[in-house]
C-alpha cells in the first residue's frame, strides 16, 4: 500500500475546505487535512460542524474526488478547556472520515494538561480517532521529549506524538530522541523544510512557522534522516505555508510543488545513509 500523502490546511489556507479538497485532488494528493477550529483569532471560521451548506459542499467534494481526510485540527488543551464542549467537532471529524486529531498543549499546569489531554483522548477514542500532541516551542509541550512524556503519562492507546520537522529543528530536539518514542505512538507526521539558522526570537520562529517555510528538500534539514528514523510508510501531512510565494503562485501550483518535492525525497530514502542529527538542531 502506498504511503498516504496529505495536503495540510495551512499550506493553502486562503482556500475554503471544499476548495482545499479540490486543490488536493488536482495536485495529486491522496488525503487532505482540515482545520475545523481556527488556530488564531484572525483566521476564517468555516461552519462545518452540523448539517451546514458548507459541510454539504465539503462532503460532495470528498465524494467526487475520492480524497480522504487524514487529520482535523486544532484542538487546544487550555486551562479552561472543557472536553465535552469539543464533542460536536470530534463527531464532525469522524463523520468526515478523519483518522487523527491534532492537539496543542497550551496549559502551563503540567498535571492539568495531562488530565485534560487524557480526557480528550478518551473522547477521541469513542469515535475511533487518535489524538496526536504536536510539540511546538512556544507551547507548553515545547519539544519532543516533553510531548513524549505527556503522552506516556496519559497512557491512552490512541494518544500519539506528532512530529513536524520545523518544530523538531526550532525546539532543538534531535533525531536520536525519536528512538525513545514507541513506534505505536507515531501515527502520522507533518513535513516541510526550513533554513538551518534559528530565528533570533520566539516571535520570529512563530512567524516563520505560520508563513514562511520551505518546500521539502529546498531547505537545510536532514529530512531523509528524519524519514528513516520514523516508522516505515508513516503518512505525511505536507504543511508548507509560503506567504511570499503565494503572491505570485496559485494554491494548486504550490501544493503540486510541495508534493513533487516530497516524492523526490521519498525516492532517496532507501539510498541515503541515516544521519544522527538534523542540521539546525542541537
Amino acid at each position: 500500500m502506498s504511503r498516504p500523502l496529505s495536503l495540510a490546511a495551512l499550506t493553502v489556507l486562503e482556500l475554503t475546505p471544499p476548495e482545499q479538497v479540490r486543490c488536493a485532488a488536482e495536485a495529486g494528493y491522496t488525503h487532505v487535512g482540515l482545520r475545523l477550529i481556527p488556530a488564531t483569532p484572525n483566521e476564517a471560521q468555516h461552519d462545518l460542524v452540523g448539517n451546514t451548506p458548507l459541510r454539504q459542499e465539503l462532503e460532495r467534494q470528498l465524494a467526487d474526488t475520492g480524497i480522504r481526510v487524514l487529520d482535523v485540527e486544532i484542538f487546544r488543551m487550555r486551562p479552561d478547556t472543557h472536553v465535552p464542549d469539543l464533542e460536536a467537532t470530534v463527531a464532525a471529524a469522524a463523520a468526515l472520515g478523519a483518522a487523527h486529531l491534532l492537539v496543542a498543549g497550551n496549559d502551563p499546569d503540567p498535571a492539568r494538561l495531562v488530565h485534560t489531554f487524557g480526557d480528550f483522548c478518551e473522547l477521541a477514542g469513542r469515535y475511533g480517532l487518535t489524538a496526536d500532541l504536536e510539540f511546538m516551542p512556544w507551547t507548553d509541550a515545547p519539544d519532543l521529549k516533553r510531548a513524549a512524556d505527556i503522552v506516556a503519562q496519559v497512557g491512552r492507546d490512541n494518544a500519539g506524538v506528532l512530529i513536524d520537522p520545523f518544530h523538531l529543528s526550532r525546539s532543538q530536539s534531535r533525531l536520536a530522541d525519536i528512538a525513545q518514542v514507541p513506534p505505536g505512538r507515531l501515527h502520522y507526521m507533518q513535513f516541510c523544510d526550513v533554513p538551518a539558522a534559528l530565528p533570533p526570537t520566539m516571535d520570529d520562529i512563530l512567524a516563520e512557522a505560520r508563513a514562511e517555510r520551505r518546500f521539502p528538500g529546498e531547505g537545510e534539514l536532514d529530512l531523509i534522516g528524519l524519514l528513516r528514523a520514523m516508522p516505515a510508510g508513516i503518512p505525511l501531512s505536507l504543511e508548507v505555508p509560503t506567504h511570499t510565494l503565494a503572491r505570485t503562485m496559485g494554491a494548486t501550483e504550490r501544493a503540486r510543488h510541495a508534493l513533487e518535492a516530497t516524492r523526490r525525497l521519498l525516492a532517496e530514502v532507501d539510498k541515503a545513509p541515516l544521519r544522527r542529527t538534523m542540521v539546525g538542531a542541537a
